[in-house]
């Protein structure tokens, strides 16, 4: 489990918040207060969570990735490889 917080001080400073899409097949994910937590969710193809406020510097990783959960429309209209793609974006 890791923290997002490489951008700039004045960044984390403001809480500008991360925002996170996940795309392909489903994931466990981790979350909490301290590397220990075991609060954990599925996410699917198409979710996002954007990290902000005071969940801004929560621990989170993804624990397993769930093989063959790949909505069939995305493998099929993109030809998408199976697997977990994820897209993070904040500002630096």
């Amino acid at each position: 489990m890791y923290q997002d917080k490489d951008e700039s001080k004045e960044s984390l400073r403001c809480g500008v918040p991360v925002v996170s899409f996940s795309i392909g097949d489903s994931a466990e994910f981790v979350y909490g207060l301290d590397r220990s937590s075991d609060e954990h969710i599925i996410l699917e193809s198409g979710d996002v969570i954007i990290f902000g406020g005071p969940s801004r510097l929560c621990y989170h990783g993804v624990r397993s990735i769930l093989p063959q959960t790949m909505p069939s429309c995305l493998s099929e209209r993109t030809n998408l490889r199976p697997g977990r793609l994820n897209l993070t974006f904040r500002q630096s």
